[in-house]
């Protein structure tokens, strides 16, 4: 069932992730959570994922993407996601960055601080 939880987290699925990701990406920074609910680390990232989006005040949104929902498994095999969690940034439609496992809020304020520059704008880093 779809649910959109506000404007910076939100439930994307197979149908319209290429609107929902690839597209909005071009305007804003979107965090793909790929997570499972028999994932336990999907759990526990879960809401540390979101109150780091939140901090960042509309400079990055969250989509969330249970694998177990629909067609979603296709897209992790597009991806290449091999485990659960794994979070993907995507910007202008394109990969730029990704975690995966269950990560601390200071490792993730880092991952995205080393991807958005000091003026809210974008910076590509491999790894």
């Amino acid at each position: 069932m779809k649910r959109n939880r506000d404007s910076l987290v939100r439930d994307v699925y197979l149908e319209d992730f290429a609107q929902s990701v690839l597209e909005r990406s071009h305007r804003v920074p979107v965090l793909v959570d790929f997570w499972a609910e028999w994932c336990a680390p999907c759990l526990v990232i879960a809401p540390v994922l979101e109150s780091v989006v939140r901090e960042f005040a509309g400079r990055v949104e969250l989509a969330k993407l249970e694998v177990d929902a629909g067609e979603n498994m296709k897209l992790a095999g597009r991806y290449a996601v091999r485990g659960f969690p794994t979070v993907i940034l995507f910007v202008d439609g394109k990969e730029v960055g990704r975690f995966s496992s269950a990560r601390p809020a200071q490792f993730i304020r880092a991952f995205l601080q080393r991807h958005l520059g000091r003026d809210g704008g974008i910076q590509v880093v491999p790894g």
